[in-house]
């Protein structure tokens, strides 16, 4: 590969399963966890070999719950990765965490074994809350857990919050994020909740059991997260994330601004270009899902001669490739792009694909700039702080848009 690339780790087992969560995640399989093991650091050195040991320009571990892997197996992988890969040390390498994993013992492993971010999964500093979301821990764990991370040497936390939740108060929300500034941490995720067709909490409110949650109070609930963050020295980057200067994460902006990344084990999707054998616009492709099958594909993969669309496609655990032309690539970068405040830059755009963003898209532009869901700041169309609480909105032009004219 010409360009670096960021790595995503896959993690699927959990000890519990969220009743919100619809990842490719897994409870009560913890047998299989050696053989899975094994099997990633395999694919790990196959991928490595095969690019030509690329330079990372980030690793993440999620899941899952990354933290509930044996700690030995981490070292172990984090090992791989070192010599498989050309890794500056001083590049973001984050772990998922869930709350009740956070003993000190444990964070010091991590953060000797060269994680030098954490990302824990707080979700509320509610206990109610934590309860209906089916979290294995409570708040003062979650406080704990920030503080023995602290303790561990990590200076680079973040965390996961969420909100409009059924029954979840305004009150009970403002609580939450005061909780959060008071500990110092570096960045937070304030995600609105989904129901996710098919999991246990979509199916509680479709029976009628929780109620459906209030979208003009979770309007607001976000709004006054806006608030409190920029008020307390936290900058917004993206629609969901906030952080302390030059602590925005590295690995989260490979993905918005359609930057490549390989993404390893079961269910993890991947996006490469910028290879002489890889089309101008890229190969999106994704790994099945079920770790058994994953583990047996990729101790029957043997490498292909040269990297190519077809040697993508039949390779290992591979299940969906796809060839990008360039207006779903133009596509891409703007639903991707505009998720984040600088928005996308109209000469990055016209560079890679040869025509500006208002004569590529002339109707969303232009009805985006009417309805005040997007503004030009300099050369970068962005979201206005309206378009933010409506991105979908705007989103939804750029998607149904056919561009008008290609390179």
């Amino acid at each position: 590969m010409d360009k670096s690339i960021a790595l995503y780790i896959h993690i699927p087992f959990c000890e519990t399963k969220c009743p919100y969560c619809d990842f490719n995640t897994y409870s009560g399989i913890e047998s299989v966890m050696p053989r899975y093991v094994k099997a990633l650091n395999l694919e790990i050195t196959k991928w490595a070999d095969w690019l030509d040991h690329p330079k990372l320009s980030s690793v993440f571990w999620g899941g899952g719950t990354p933290s509930y892997l044996p700690t030995r197996d981490v070292k172990q992988l984090m090992r791989t990765i070192d010599e498989s890969f050309d890794v500056d040390s001083s590049i973001e390498q984050t772990i998922e965490a869930n709350p009740g994993d956070c003993s000190r013992d444990r964070l010091q492993t991590m953060r000797k074994s060269g994680f030098n971010r954490i990302s824990i999964g707080v979700q509320s500093f509610d206990d109610n809350e934590l309860l209906l979301l089916g979290r294995r821990h409570n708040s003062d764990q979650a406080i704990t857990a920030v503080e023995n991370s602290r303790d561990a040497g990590f200076d680079n936390i973040s965390i996961d919050l969420m909100f409009g939740l059924p029954n979840q108060y305004f009150s009970t929300w403002a609580e939450t994020l005061n909780t959060a500034i008071n500990l110092d941490i570096e960045h937070t995720s304030a995600y609105a909740l989904t129901l996710e067709k098919g999991t246990p909490l979509e199916n509680d409110v479709r029976k009628g059991k929780l109620p459906e949650p209030d979208p003009d109070l979770a309007a607001e609930m976000y709004s006054h997260a806006q608030s409190l963050f920029i008020s307390n020295q936290m900058n917004q980057y993206e629609i969901s994330n906030w952080s302390r200067p030059c602590k925005e994460s590295s690995h989260n902006l490979a993905y918005w601004k359609c930057m490549p990344y390989l993404g390893l084990g079961p269910g993890a999707h991947s996006y490469l270009y910028g290879s002489e054998q890889i089309d101008e616009f890229g190969i999106r492709f994704a790994n099945l899902n079920s770790p058994k099958t994953y583990i047996n594909r990729i101790h029957e993969w043997e490498l292909g001669n040269k990297i190519s669309y077809a040697s993508i496609r039949n390779a290992a655990a591979v299940d969906l490739c796809e060839k990008l032309d360039a207006p779903t690539a133009m596509s891409d970068t703007m639903m991707m792009g505009l998720r984040l405040n600088e928005g996308v830059s109209d000469l990055d755009f016209e560079k890679r694909f040869g025509i500006n963003i208002p004569d590529a898209y002339p109707n969303a532009t232009a009805e985006c700039l009417e309805l005040g869901l997007v503004e030009w700041h300099n050369t970068y169309l962005q979201l206005t702080e309206y378009g933010r609480i409506l991105g979908n909105e705007a989103f939804m032009r750029f998607v149904g848009e056919t561009p008008k004219t290609l390179k």
